[in-house]
């Protein structure tokens, strides 16, 4: 688990200098895979109509609820290695 973490760790430092930036659909996918390997299953209120960045992101966390915490690390990880 913690050679995953020290992974995880890194591909969350190389999300940050990444060559090109990622279309919106991407960035989605990133963001809702580090929110469920670091935080879990998405428990927040769902933001309203107004907020529609928030509401984008809010359902990309929640599409992966129930996916567990080393499942999200591995596929965050997997997310960034195949946009460097």
């Amino acid at each position: 688990m913690s050679d995953l973490k020290a992974k995880f760790e890194a591909a969350v430092v190389n999300s940050k200098n990444l060559t090109e930036r990622p279309d919106n659909a991407t960035l989605l996918k990133i963001y809702a895979h580090y929110k469920q390997a670091s935080s879990g299953d998405n428990g927040e209120k769902k933001p309203g109509f107004g907020d529609m960045i928030g509401r984008a992101k809010w359902d990309a966390w929640n599409a992966l609820k129930g996916t567990s915490s080393t499942d999200a690390m591995q596929q965050y990880i997997d997310l960034i290695e195949s946009l460097s």
